[in-house]
């Protein structure tokens, strides 16, 4: 049987995992790195981890944490879409797709500013979310992780 990525099937905290869209497509732009190779969404704290050539600085720090909540405080709205697969690939990275996904897949878009498909339950505006706070971070051997939660 196929499973189609249509409908939520992960139970993470809404926010939470809208937020991470958010951190991605911040960290995506502000260093060229691909979205998050590895996370864990969580009610009260959430990590991300991504492959970076060297640890951002104090200063990237405070301005990712300023971009990300900068978007937050935009109330952009949190959509779905559904898209046949070759439509999606145009416009969203299908690397991580798992084998079993159909031909329609469902979309996220936060506002205009992140696309990505997704099988995660998100807000519908980020005006729901609270503000983005890094509570610590590390680097090692190329990967950054990133330790948040939500104000």
């Amino acid at each position: 049987m196929e499973t189609i990525i249509n409908e939520p099937k992960k139970l993470y905290n809404e926010p939470m995992h809208t937020c991470e869209h958010i951190l991605n497509q911040t960290m995506v732009r502000m260093f060229g790195c691909g979205r998050s190779m590895n996370a864990h969404i969580e009610k009260k704290k959430s990590k991300c981890d991504y492959i970076l050539t060297e640890a951002p600085t104090d200063a990237q720090i405070v301005e990712l944490t300023e971009r990300v909540n900068k978007v937050i405080d935009s109330h952009l709205p949190v959509t779905i879409d559904f898209l046949e697969r070759g439509e999606a690939a145009k416009i969203v990275d299908l690397s991580k797709l798992p084998a079993e996904a159909t031909e329609t897949l469902r979309i996220i878009r936060v506002g205009d500013y992140d696309t990505c498909a997704c099988i995660g339950q998100h807000v519908n505006n980020t005006s729901e979310l609270g503000h983005f706070e890094i509570i610590s971070h590390d680097f090692e051997d190329g990967r950054w992780r990133v330790r948040f939660k939500m104000v």
